[in-house]
């Protein structure tokens, strides 16, 4: 993966480093995380931000193989 460096708010890099701490991430995986979310909400503005959410946790789920068939009955 190709890294480039960006010039961003102090402000925004403080607030990336105190939520990377309280989700054992690092900072920039954190301003990753974040930019996922933006950018999954911009392309789905009538999506709610839970439904994303849960979206990227089953995209994680499934990555790491953990999901199960569901059984329709």
């Amino acid at each position: 993966m190709a890294t480039n460096s960006i010039r961003l708010d102090q402000a925004l890099i403080e607030k990336a480093t105190i939520m990377a701490k309280a989700l054992d991430r690092t900072t920039p995986k954190q301003i990753e995380h974040w930019a996922k979310i933006g950018e999954m909400m911009e392309d789905n503005p009538d999506l709610p931000y839970a439904f994303v959410k849960q979206a990227i946790i089953a995209q994680a789920e499934r990555e790491a193989g953990k999901l199960e068939a569901y059984d329709f009955g």
